[in-house]
């Protein structure tokens, strides 16, 4: 599967899927070439969006949940830009390749002279078979990585949802903090996310994995101004838990949003509406039959 699949929403999904459906029907291996940065950057950076969907490494984890066992991000630059398409088709075809799918309207190459009738062609000549997908519709409209960030800015994470098929979620490492909701009596995790669309600051319900446990917990997201913070920080306490986190990966799913930031008159009114976040988060978290 060729593309950029910032988010591996619905659409991207539908495509995906043909190579894996030819994998296991074939007994080969399912594979997705992609680029990074997105190509936008390179080629027109003032159009590029300023967030993605996903980074690299959570993007890779999405697609081995697809059932993608082989990744290949081709670091995408000015030089790679003026690679002519016909080259980049000889250079992937090097490979024992038996299946390409790519969205039917897919361009690629030096000025995007690539397209799918040049895959049809290059597929005739060279054995394989090619899957062009139609996009994938949603409220009449085709589900995009663009109409997916633009509704997680509005927090309308449901959403967002519908068009990713699954709960819009981040990654990334857990590094260190300045303790201040240790001292509070609620330990968070500070998450690193990397330059990924987020939702509006404020505090969220969230669930949380990490190597392949689960948690629930609530979230802050935003700036701190009670404790002078300075730089906009993901900051998740999960419940029930005891541990060490630092260093290790935490994938976080925004699940509801319970309330905007604000600026407390002490550090024991942020405690005490802290204590009752966590109150509203737990109640939602396991709601009485």
């Amino acid at each position: 599967a060729l593309g950029v699949f910032d988010g591996v929403h619905l659409g991207h999904r539908a495509v995906i899927g043909r190579v894996v459906e030819a994998a296991k029907r074939e007994g080969g291996r399912a594979g997705v070439v992609t680029f990074d940065p997105h190509p936008i950057r390179v080629l027109a950076p003032d159009k590029a969006p300023r967030a993605l969907l996903a980074t690299l490494d959570h993007k890779a984890h999405l697609l081995s949940e697809l059932g993608v066992e082989i990744l290949l991000a081709i670091p995408f630059d000015a030089a790679f830009a003026q690679v002519e398409a016909v080259e980049f088709l000889a250079q992937l075809c090097r490979a024992s390749v038996k299946t390409i799918a790519v969205g039917d309207d897919w361009r690629f190459g030096k000025a995007r002279q690539g397209d799918v009738a040049m895959l049809k062609q290059f597929s005739e000549s060279h054995g394989f078979t090619l899957e062009a997908v139609p996009p994938v519709m949603a409220d009449g409209e085709r589900i995009s990585s663009t109409r997916i960030r633009q509704a997680i800015r509005d927090g309308s994470v449901t959403a967002a949802e519908e068009m990713l098929g699954q709960p819009y979620s981040v990654e990334g490492p857990v590094v260190e903090g300045r303790k201040l909701a240790r001292q509070l009596g609620f330990p968070t995790a500070n998450v690193l996310t990397g330059e990924v669309q987020l939702p509006p600051d404020g505090v969220w319900q969230v669930t949380a994995c990490c190597e392949g446990v689960d948690f629930r917990g609530v979230a802050n997201l935003g700036m701190r101004p009670t404790v002078d913070g300075t730089t906009r920080a993901l900051e998740v306490h999960l419940f029930d838990f005891t541990g060490d986190l630092y260093g290790r990966t935490l994938e976080v799913t925004f699940v509801s949003y319970l309330r905007g930031e604000r600026k407390f008159e002490s550090i024991e009114a942020l405690r005490q509406q802290i204590e009752s976040d966590v109150l509203t988060a737990r109640k939602l978290s396991n709601p009485e039959p």
